[in-house]
């Protein structure tokens, strides 16, 4: 399907507009718009962009952070509504692939989502990640095993992964076998509590992001937010204390080529933008051919895979015949 092997891609690396969807989808607009001007074919945003990280949940105790629970839902994306049409009408205009890192309302719950939107507007895929972290437990669902996969589109094989997914070895290797060429790699804002917590910050998220192209041979596009002054208001109430955990900034979204290196203009920490590179799929060839851990490099006959990749559905649908319906068991069950 592809049309080229060779284009460019970008990185958002912006603050959202935290618990305000309409703000934030006409934010995300603006720069689906600045990435297809400067000749885009791919665009990647962080994680839960939409409406914004509920980092609340990592600075205070539940009780504190259930008054931002109500906002937090009411702003969340629901498929098909106007701002999922919203995002497909710009992605449609502006001829760019999207993937989109929103918080995905679906009934009463919330899942941690990536929406990918195909130059032509229409859905390529929706994911859920698989297993929120930690206390992102305490707001979101979790997906399943059709959520690990791999879509053939026009510009190659392209996947998505959010945040501590790519600490998941299991689940990168299910998307390693499905020969991914270009990878979307959403995460936060990486200034939380970084100090404290080494393993929140870049250093190690970076890293994740780098080893993810080196080991799958593919390209991948990380994406962060960015902690602005307006989002830490809202989280903080002028409290010291909690301030001093939500530090401004926080931005490192990057661009890594299958070898590993680093790709394209990086922005400060602190700077809003994008980062943009030219990519060439044809440079996957000579990577896999030193290291294809999901194929010449594997050895199935000591470890390997089970993947189950089939929705889980909740409810199953069925009737019951009716009585004096069915005269004999192999009618019941089919013949």
């Amino acid at each position: 399907m592809q049309s080229s092997r060779q284009f460019k891609v970008a990185a958002v690396q912006a603050a959202p507009a935290f618990l305000d969807l309409r703000a934030g989808v006409l934010k995300a607009v603006g720069l689906i718009e600045q990435a297809a001007r400067q000749g885009c074919k791919l665009v990647v945003f962080p994680e839960v962009w939409l409406p914004g990280y509920p980092n609340h949940i990592w600075m205070g105790p539940p009780a504190w952070a259930m008054q931002f629970v109500g906002r937090y839902f009411d702003n969340s994306m629901q498929a098909g509504g106007e701002e999922d049409r919203a995002i497909a009408e710009a992605a449609r205009r502006n001829g760019i692939q999207v993937s989109l890192g929103v918080s995905e309302r679906d009934g009463g719950s919330l899942y941690i989502a990536q929406w990918h939107y195909a130059e032509t507007g229409e859905i390529i895929k929706r994911r859920r990640k698989l297993k929120p972290t930690h206390v992102e437990r305490s707001v979101f669902g979790e997906g399943d095993g059709s959520d690990l996969v791999v879509n053939a589109t026009s510009l190659g094989r392209v996947g998505q992964l959010s945040c501590w997914e790519h600490l998941q070895p299991l689940s990168k290797y299910a998307m390693y076998s499905q020969n991914e060429e270009i990878h979307c790699g959403a995460w936060p804002a990486l200034s939380l509590i970084s100090d404290e917590a080494y393993a929140l910050g870049p250093t190690v998220n970076n890293g994740a992001a780098m080893i993810y192209a080196v080991e799958g041979g593919c390209f991948v596009v990380a994406a962060t937010a960015l902690v602005d002054e307006a989002q830490r208001d809202v989280l903080c109430q002028g409290q010291p204390m909690l301030e001093a955990m939500c530090h401004l900034g926080g931005g490192f979204s990057r661009i890594y080529a299958p070898d590993g290196r680093s790709i394209g203009a990086n922005l400060g920490s602190d700077e809003e933008g994008l980062v943009v590179a030219d990519i060439d799929l044809s440079l996957i060839a000579y990577a896999k051919a030193s290291a294809d851990p999901a194929g010449h490099y594997s050895r199935p006959d000591v470890t390997r895979l089970l993947f189950n990749n089939k929705p889980a559905r909740r409810v199953e649908y069925f009737s019951v015949p009716a009585e004096g319906a069915v005269t004999s068991s192999f009618e019941l069950i089919g013949k």
